[in-house]
């Protein structure tokens, strides 16, 4: 037995500044606006629609707890709703930075999600059926994700 991973598409999710919260007693609970975006893959391309956010809790132990909620449609119409849960943690000095909005290289955190996806549509069906993983990579005004299928 082994595990594969197919690469599916990379996504870039503009975002707008956090809405801070404030310590909910779980953490430090912030807002991330989802604004728009696109996304790009062998087997699906399109755009991210607005709405979305990324409900984030900043833990004390410096990890990042991300979930969003947002919607892509592909070129061809068809609606995808994505839960994309996640964890992001690395050197203090590092995720300070991310949180400042600043521009860090993209190997000095660890980013990674476990995107489930929904939609109604026959030809994109597997979506609804399969294992996904994503790799981020934070800039100050974007999301990057590259989502890949196990396999």
């Amino acid at each position: 037995m082994s595990v594969h991973l197919n690469y599916m598409f990379t996504a870039h999710i503009q975002v707008e500044n956090s809405i801070e919260i404030g310590d909910s007693g779980k953490g430090h609970r912030r807002v991330i606006p989802i604004t728009g975006g696109s996304f790009e893959g062998d087997l699906l391309k399109g755009i991210v629609l607005p709405g979305g956010a990324d409900y984030q809790i900043l833990r004390q132990d410096g990890v990042t707890e991300a979930l969003a909620h947002y919607t892509i449609q592909t070129d061809d119409g068809v609606p995808i709703y994505v839960v994309n849960k996640g964890y992001r943690h690395g050197p203090k000095e590092i995720i300070d930075k991310l949180i400042r909005g600043e521009e860090v290289p993209d190997d000095t955190y660890y980013f990674k999600t476990s995107p489930v996806f929904e939609t109604g549509s026959n030809k994109y069906d597997f979506l609804n059926k399969m294992i996904f993983i994503g790799e981020g990579i934070r800039k100050p005004s974007e999301v990057q994700i590259v989502f890949y299928q196990v396999e």
